[in-house]
């Protein structure tokens, strides 16, 4: 089965992937927050239940936290298909997945229902897609929290309207050389956008696109907004690529960074996140024959938790790096 991290969609030279997140409460229940431990196992077994009595059945598994290792259910938030607060409450949450990892429902996190779907590239309209046929399926059998005034209530009140949370994740090395970043960053605050940085300190040059209004607007007009925006991004991180094909110093960087990856011994995570930037940008500039399949690889599967989740035991940081480099010289020295 396709994972959606190791394919290619529009523009993945820029946008890594797309997301959507569509945030839904049950109407007769109090929220997460107020719940009893008793309140909220009907509420998680009565949302899953009716997963798996619907068409979509098979395309979804339920996975308790409570059952998982430490290092297990971390990795899925380094993945992102959970959040570091659902995390908080391992020994009492669960989530659902679908079996090509593209989908997944957070159950009574800080709302009921928070349906996450992504895609490889720039294409909110499939993401939406994949998430809009669990949202319809949601809405057919449940009386959901929703005014006619406001739209979809939920327990934060910036999400109150659409309910909807739509990201690009974008790579942009070249922009970020260029110290234009706070300069888009202001740009996109004044359409109701933002741009941050995924990690601290702008680790990797990866940085997330989304919308920030969500009352007043409907979620076509939302992801239209924010795709206008993406391409304006696209274009301007290309525009700068292509003025550093001439950099003598930058691709000499590029084919060090390459050497350093077959070769190394030990791979610290934020060196690697480093290094994956400089390969990709090697990649979209032409000086590497290396397919984005393989880098998004790295970056959904290598991080520390995913490693000591594939080990089945915990590690410290120093064998992680190990591994992590193994790995890696394995995958690139074929």
């Amino acid at each position: 089965m396709s994972i959606w991290y190791q394919g290619e969609g529009n523009s993945s030279d820029v946008v890594l992937y797309s997301r959507i997140r569509l945030a839904r409460n049950l109407a007769d229940s109090p929220f997460p927050s107020r719940m009893s431990d008793d309140i909220r196992k009907n509420v998680t077994k009565k949302i899953y239940a009716t997963v798996k009595s619907s068409p979509l059945a098979n395309e979804y598994d339920v996975i308790n936290l409570s059952e998982l290792s430490n290092a297990e259910a971390a990795s899925y938030m380094e993945k992102q298909f959970i959040s570091r607060k659902l995390l908080r409450n391992k020994g009492k949450s669960s989530f659902i997945l679908s079996k090509s990892e593209d989908v997944s429902v957070m159950l009574c996190e800080e709302d009921h229902i928070k349906i996450n779907a992504f895609s490889a590239g720039q294409n909110l309209k499939d993401a939406y897609e994949k998430a809009n046929a669990l949202d319809d399926l949601f809405i057919n059998s449940f009386k959901l929290a929703y005014s006619e005034k406001l739209g979809f209530l939920t327990s934060s009140p910036e999400n109150i309207g659409t309910g909807m949370k739509a990201s690009y994740v974008l790579h942009l090395p070249a922009l970020s050389r260029e110290g234009a970043i706070y300069r888009i960053t202001s740009m996109v605050s004044r359409l109701g956008l933002v741009l941050s940085e995924m990690y601290k300190n702008g680790l990797g040059d990866i940085y997330v696109l989304s919308n920030s209004v969500t009352l007043g607007i409907s979620e076509k007009s939302a992801i239209e907004n924010l795709s206008s925006i993406c391409d304006r991004i696209v274009n301007q991180e290309r525009e700068a690529r292509e003025a550093l094909k001439d950099n003598f110093d930058l691709e000499d960087k590029i084919y060090r960074t390459l050497g350093i990856l077959k070769s190394a011994r030990k791979l610290e995570s934020d060196e690697f996140f480093s290094l994956l930037s400089s390969l990709r940008l090697g990649v979209a500039l032409g000086y590497l024959d290396i397919d984005y399949k393989t880098i998004g690889d790295f970056m959904h599967n290598l991080m520390n938790a995913s490693i000591m989740a594939y080990a089945k035991k915990e590690l410290d940081e120093t064998t992680c790096a190990k591994i992590r480099a193994q790995i890696v010289r394995d995958k690139l020295n074929k």
